[in-house]
């Protein structure tokens, strides 16, 4: 079949009806986390990332992940998918963040949003970038925090 077989109203009912199946169930609750186990057999698990907050149903983008080390103590981009909306991923990453021994520095929201974090020895830069057409992909980069006290 080609595109050129679908009137414009039966190509807008079926945009229509795909759309309104996407809602992401959200509500006004909190939004949950991910406590280390895998949501889907053969997906990648959450459980080496004991000291970040991450939502209920985000899923690996193994190609764009890069870890090194393990536990607390890692450094790299964890690269996630999720089906939330940025505006509510901002939320959920403002109030939990610090709850795993964060402390803010800077936060900005827009089309794609930054929060920045610290801690004794490490820095965790989280982007939320919305989707074209439903969710957003966060990309959390944690590295070495500069140590250096003089010069």
């Amino acid at each position: 079949m080609n595109c050129q077989q679908f009137s414009p109203t039966g190509l807008l009912f079926c945009i229509l009806i795909f759309l309104g199946g996407c809602g992401s169930g959200l509500g006004v609750k909190p939004m949950p986390m991910n406590k280390g186990e895998a949501s889907k057999p053969g997906q990648a698990s959450f459980s080496q990332f004991q000291d970040i907050p991450i939502p209920i149903g985000a899923e690996m983008d193994l190609d764009r992940t890069v870890i090194l080390g393990a536990r607390e103590s890692w450094i790299g981009r964890l690269t996630l998918e999720t089906n939330h909306n940025p505006v509510k991923l901002f939320n959920f990453f403002k109030q939990s963040t610090p709850e795993f021994g964060w402390q803010e520095i800077t936060s900005i929201r827009s089309a794609t949003s930054v929060l920045t974090y610290s801690q004794t020895t490490r820095v965790l830069t989280i982007q939320i970038i919305a989707k074209t057409l439903q969710g957003s992909e966060v990309v959390m980069t944690v590295s070495p925090r500069d140590q250096n006290t003089g010069s």
